[in-house]
């Protein structure tokens, strides 16, 4: 991405800057962004916190080089993604995104170690499958299946599978959602470990205020816009979440 290098704040990772998206659906038009300004900073999490509809899912996934904004800029350190090819954006997710999402999207027939392998395959200086799932407390369960395992167990592989390519970049859409709260602990606390110790950059969608007291800095979300952003003083840590 030298060719369209951008002056940027080097402790920048991603920076967002008047971001606008609009759905057409026939007659009627939908601001699901407007006029969104977001930095997040290298080894920061992150939490993107809004009700359903605000613009959480829309805005990460066209950070993650899913979807692309109606009008706008994004840098990811200082290089543009305005008019990348798909191809530039297939190889952008690969070589610099996570993904973890509500849903774990498990191959049924495929161990947890042999699911965390299918990114490893493809990456250019993966962790070892065992190694990322040590890092999320599953070094017990590398042979098991989906089914065998339990929801918050397939999540934690599920984040795994996103880290395993040590990504600069992890984008988290809702990751307890499904989940219990017990079992959301376990899963948050899997990918407050990844930002801890491999200082992997991370934004965390969620509609939880609790959440929000994990993050180094909070962006609040309303009607497609930020209304608030702050930064925690002091993070809190898993244990001391309650909801």
């Amino acid at each position: 991405m030298d060719d369209r290098k951008a002056e940027a704040d080097p402790a920048v990772a991603l920076r967002a800057r008047n971001l606008v998206k609009t759905y057409t659906m026939g007659e009627v038009r939908v601001e699901a962004l407007r006029g969104v300004d977001l930095d997040l900073f290298e080894g920061e999490l992150t939490v993107l916190l809004g009700p359903s509809g605000s613009g959480k899912s829309t805005l990460l996934n066209i950070l993650g080089g899913l979807d692309v904004a109606t009008s706008g800029e994004i840098l990811f350190r200082g290089a543009s993604l305005a008019g990348r090819s798909e191809r530039e954006l297939t190889r952008y997710r690969r070589d610099h995104v996570g993904f973890v999402f509500q849903f774990y999207n498990l191959i049924p027939s495929l161990t947890a170690r042999e699911n965390v392998a299918l990114v490893t395959e493809i990456a250019a200086a993966p962790m070892a499958p065992e190694e990322a799932l040590e890092l999320v407390g599953l070094a017990d369960r590398i042979d098991h299946f989906p089914a065998q395992l339990s929801g918050g167990e397939q999540q934690r592989v599920a984040i795994a599978r996103a880290i395993a390519k040590r990504p600069s970049l992890l984008l988290c859409d809702e990751p307890t959602g499904a989940l219990d709260s017990a079992t959301g602990a376990l899963v948050l606390g899997a990918i407050d470990q990844v930002n801890r110790e491999l200082s992997t950059t991370t934004a965390l969608i969620t509609h939880n205020a609790v959440i929000a007291g994990m993050a180094h800095r909070v962006a609040v979300f309303a009607d497609g816009s930020i209304v608030r952003e702050t930064r925690n003083a002091t993070r809190r840590g898993i244990a001391e979440l309650q909801w």
